[in-house]
């Protein structure tokens, strides 16, 4: 089926907005609002959050605008940072949930509205498998929601791989992979969809369904599939599926609710209203089509944030009933000149910067990866570098070795070679350190410090690599950031199936560190955890990664923080976090300022000794560009920067 044509602005507008035209502005908001809300609208599902998401998302096109180089790649760029922004805002809900239960509870109502799959149903008038279809995107975890929320619009038209791919930081092949597994999960959930739908329901089902609360779920997918797949009721419901490529081609767009009106969006964005006549104050621009818009502005769970220079004031909820208007106070004049504040962001977890060329080792089994002159926004900054990762209450064998309280210091570094490397990982004070690598070669432990060794990836579980971590202290860390396609990239069932040659080294073992998400249930992490429980796979201490874009030393504090406990209250071990620094990954790669990385060396030092469970913290990393800004702390083997002197004076 011919798919539609690709909708968004040109090249010419593009240009024209980031020059500071007022009115291409305001058309290019108004052409990127439907895409922005079916991605964010599809990849939530509908929650009430998404009129803030979206909002947020161009909030973020508007501040980096100016630095878009290439206004061909605008698409590319806009539909990662929507991504980015989902995913930022999954994970501060996921960081805020044990802050107020009652508000956590009531954040959990659901809207009475209908989700996004009820909307898309309601709206396009789908045909019988195209509703099915719709219906059983309710049943998909969160990665799987994110990944369709692309797909479904690359199908439609409105995307092409490269865009999807870039969006996910994946390459092309490894987003085929994934669109792959997705797939097969929809086409288990239509079948689930069709099993639950059926008239009269198969007898056994309904018994299997007598303790299902009636919300979709991955976890009640999978005990529906199970059972369909063994009845000879249920069997044959998938005869006759037509392949969803066919059957979502040509859809257009979801068009807007009326709480995302394109003239009041351009007025939250940029803080003023449109002219008469500017693009989006007409009625015509306005393409909301029947049915109820989001109570996006209601039911909140008191998550209180200022991010990106205004305030976003939240709901106040009491007992289970919630009422209130979300108010935008929207920074104002972002194009037309004048210092703005760095953005307020929080990356997402395991995002790291690449080391200086200079300090590139070749990756190999026993070697640290190789580090990048420059980050990618297409892969994980620690692309480069590798570090520990944390584990989950795993099952222990009767002669597993406890993870006892850490002796001596717990503040940490990554470490690569550069000339003056010795001198100034024992300048440091640093009272452990680890080179994603079972072997420190070239570099001298210092006296009262530890080296820690790694098995980076699935290729690094030789016999070699192992009995090199045997014979360097008690700890091992395991692999790194395996969720990544540019890091050790494994998936959940690799690493349990390696994961006995590492306890068998006898070690106190860290669990895998992914780059994100360790907090979240159905997260990389979680189902490593849950598969290791499940296996009687110890894993000894978790292993966090963590990169804050926002370069407000309280704020960014209060974030790192939070993450560190709310992964501590899913998993109730121990804590390393070996890999932490303050880098933007939102536009390209960027960095505070000097005195601003010193202020966070400082200020989160102390709030993590304050933390009885956060045994060990490593910073990343110990060398610096000396011509470049980079978080690094020794640009030579005597010279600090002022991030280094900070981290040096830190207990």
């Amino acid at each position: 089926m011919p798919k539609t044509h690709r909708s968004g602005p040109g090249a010419g507008t593009v240009t024209a907005a980031r020059a500071g035209d007022r009115r291409a502005l305001d058309e290019l908001l108004t052409q990127v609002l439907p895409l922005v809300y079916n991605i964010v609208g599809r990849a939530l599902n509908g929650h009430a959050d998404v009129d803030d998401v979206v909002q947020e998302t161009l909030l973020r096109m508007v501040r980096g605008l100016p630095g878009l180089r290439d206004p061909a790649a605008f698409r590319s760029w806009l539909v990662a940072i929507t991504i980015r922004q989902v995913r930022d805002r999954e994970r501060l809900r996921a960081a805020a949930h044990g802050r107020n239960a009652d508000l956590a509870d009531a954040e959990a109502l659901p809207d009475p509205g209908p989700d996004f799959a009820g909307l898309t149903i309601l709206r396009l008038g789908l045909t019988e498998q195209r509703r099915e279809v719709a219906a059983a995107t309710r049943w998909l975890d969160q990665d799987d929601q994110q990944l369709l929320s692309l797909w479904w619009l690359e199908e439609t038209g409105e995307l092409d791989r490269a865009e999807l791919a870039a969006a996910l930081g994946l390459s092309d092949r490894h987003a085929a992979v994934r669109v792959q597994r997705m797939k097969k999960q929809m086409e288990t959930s239509r079948v689930v969809v069709r099993a639950l739908e059926a008239t009269p329901r198969c007898e056994g089902l309904g018994e299997t369904a007598l303790a299902w609360d009636g919300v979709p779920s991955p976890l009640w997918r999978k005990r529906f599939a199970r059972h369909v797949r063994g009845c000879e009721v249920c069997d044959g419901l998938d005869r006759g599926l037509l392949p969803m490529d066919r059957l979502l081609g040509g859809l257009p767009l979801l068009a807007l609710p009326p709480t995302l009106d394109p003239a009041r969006v351009i007025a939250a964005v940029t803080g003023r209203a449109p002219a008469p006549g500017d693009p989006g104050t007409s009625s015509s621009a306005h393409t909301g089509g029947p049915g109820r818009g989001h109570a996006s502005h209601a039911r909140r769970a008191g998550r209180g944030a200022s991010r990106a220079g205004r305030v976003l004031p939240r709901s106040v909820l009491a007992g289970t009933a919630a009422a209130a208007v979300t108010v935008l106070a929207l920074v104002a004049a972002h194009l037309t000149g004048g210092p703005s504040e760095p953005a307020a962001r929080v990356t997402t977890p395991g995002r790291a910067v690449a080391a200086p060329a200079s300090v590139s080792p070749a990756p190999s089994p026993d070697t640290s990866p190789s580090r990048s002159a420059k980050a990618s926004a297409s892969a994980s900054p620690s692309a480069t570098h590798k570090k520990p990762a944390a584990t989950p209450t795993a099952t222990r064998r009767a002669a597993a070795p406890v993870a006892p309280a850490v002796q001596g210091p717990r503040k940490g570094v990554g470490v690569w070679s550069f000339d003056g490397v010795n001198q100034a990982l024992a300048s440091s004070g640093a009272g452990w350190y680890y080179t994603w690598s079972t072997q420190h070669s070239g570099i001298t432990t210092p006296a009262g410090a530890d080296f820690v060794p790694m098995i980076w990836g699935s290729a690094s579980v030789t016999d070699s690599a192992l009995a090199q971590a045997r014979a360097n202290g008690p700890y091992l860390l395991g692999f790194n950031e395996p969720d990544m396609a540019a890091q050790s990239n494994m998936t959940v069932d690799q690493a349990l199936a390696l994961w006995p040659k590492l306890t068998a080294t006898g070690k106190i073992v860290g669990s895998p560190a992914v780059a994100f998400g360790a907090d979240r249930a159905g997260g990389w992490l979680d189902r490593f955890m849950t598969g290791a429980a499940a296996k009687g796979l110890r894993v000894d201490f978790i292993t966090l990664h963590w990169y804050g874009g926002d370069f407000r030393t309280p704020q960014a504090v209060d974030q790192l923080t939070s993450y560190v406990k709310a992964v501590y209250a899913r998993y109730h071990k121990p804590i390393w976090l070996t890999e932490y620094a303050l880098i933007d990954f939102s536009n390209g790669t960027s960095f505070p300022s000097p005195s601003q990385q010193a202020a966070f060396v400082t200020a989160s030092t102390k709030a993590l000794d304050a933390l009885p469970y956060l045994q060990r913290y490593a910073w990343f990393g110990l060398g610096a560009d000396p011509s470049a800004p980079s978080s690094g702390l020794y640009t030579n083997g005597t010279t600090p920067t002022e991030a280094g002197t900070a981290f040096r004076a830190a207990r």
